[in-house]
C-alpha cells in the first residue's frame, strides 16, 4: 500500500519562532513514505491522476484514513478517534502521521540548511512554469530516498501548531506547488483546524512506535504551553 523508508535513529534541532526558542530532540528509528499518499490511494474511486499527491485532505480524514489502512494490513491502529477527538497510542506500530519532528529529520536527511538540495531539482514551486501539484517522485529525491517532501503539496503533521494561540490547530509542513522560495525550506511550519479543507494541503505517513518520548510530542507539554498566565491576547483561543 505504502513504499516506507526506513529511517535511522537521530536527532534534530526544532524552532519556535514565535517562542523564540528551539529545542534538540531524540528520535528513535521510524518508517516514513517515500511518496506523499497519492489521489488513488486515499480514494480508489477519484477520478484524479493516480500519482498525484493526495490534496484537500482534512487531518481528521487523514489521521481516520491511517486508522482504516491499519486495519485493512491487519495491524493494530495508532489511533482512537471518537467524536472528532483523536488520542494516539504511542506503542502503536500503525500507519500514523508524522510528528513535526519525524518529518523535519525525515526531510532534512542529514543536511542542515534551509533544504536539502537545489530547490529547481527537489521541488515544484512557484518558480516552475505549472498552475496545479504534479506526479509525486518527478523530482530528486533526498539522501533518504524521500520526494517531494519540499513543494508540490504541503503535508499535515501530528503536532500542534500553537496551542497556547491557536488551540488544536495542526501542524502542516513543506510548501506546496503555488508556494515561493521563502515558503519551501523544511524549518517553515504553518497549520490550520483539524477540520480544516486546504487544496494544496495532503500527507504522508509513518509507522514506528513512538514510545515514552513521544517522538518529540508531549500532551502534557502541550497542556502547558497552553497555559496561559495573566490576561489573555486578544484573538487567542488555549488549548481546553
Amino acid at each position: 500500500m505504502q513504499q516506507l523508508v526506513e529511517v535511522p535513529a537521530g536527532s534534530v534541532q526544532l524552532n519556535d519562532a514565535r517562542r523564540g526558542d528551539s529545542r534538540t530532540v531524540e528520535l528513535r528509528e521510524f518508517r516514513i513514505g517515500a511518496y506523499p499518499v497519492t489521489a488513488t490511494t486515499y480514494d480508489a474511486t477519484t477520478a484524479q491522476n493516480p500519482t498525484l499527491p493526495a490534496t484537500g485532505v482534512r487531518w481528521i480524514d487523514a489521521a481516520q484514513w491511517c486508522n482504516t489502512a491499519s486495519e485493512t494490513a491487519g495491524i493494530t491502529p495508532a489511533y482512537e478517534i471518537h467524536n472528532g477527538e483523536v488520542v494516539w497510542d504511542l506503542n502503536s506500530d500503525g500507519f500514523r502521521l508524522p510528528t513535526e519532528a519525524e518529518w523535519e529529520y525525515a526531510s532534512r536527511a542529514g543536511s542542515t540548511g534551509p533544504r536539502y538540495g537545489e530547490l529547481s531539482q527537489i521541488a515544484w514551486t512557484d518558480a516552475d512554469p505549472i498552475d496545479a501539484s504534479q506526479p509525486v517522485g518527478l523530482k530528486r529525491p533526498n539522501d533518504f530516498g524521500l520526494y517531494d517532501t519540499l513543494g508540490n503539496a504541503w503535508e499535515w503533521c501530528w503536532d500542534r501548531l500553537d496551542p497556547a494561540r491557536y488551540s488544536d490547530y495542526r501542524v502542516f509542513k513543506g510548501g506546496g506547488w503555488a508556494d515561493p522560495e521563502w515558503s519551501c525550506r523544511v524549518g517553515v511550519r504553518r497549520g490550520d483546524s483539524p477540520v480544516a479543507k486546504l487544496e494544496d494541503v495532503g500527507f504522508r505517513v509513518v509507522r514506528g512506535a513512538a514510545g515514552p518520548g513521544g517522538q518529540g510530542w508531549s500532551e502534557a507539554e502541550d497542556r502547558a504551553r497552553a497555559a496561559i498566565t495573566g490576561p489573555r491576547p486578544v484573538g487567542w483561543t488555549p488549548l481546553r
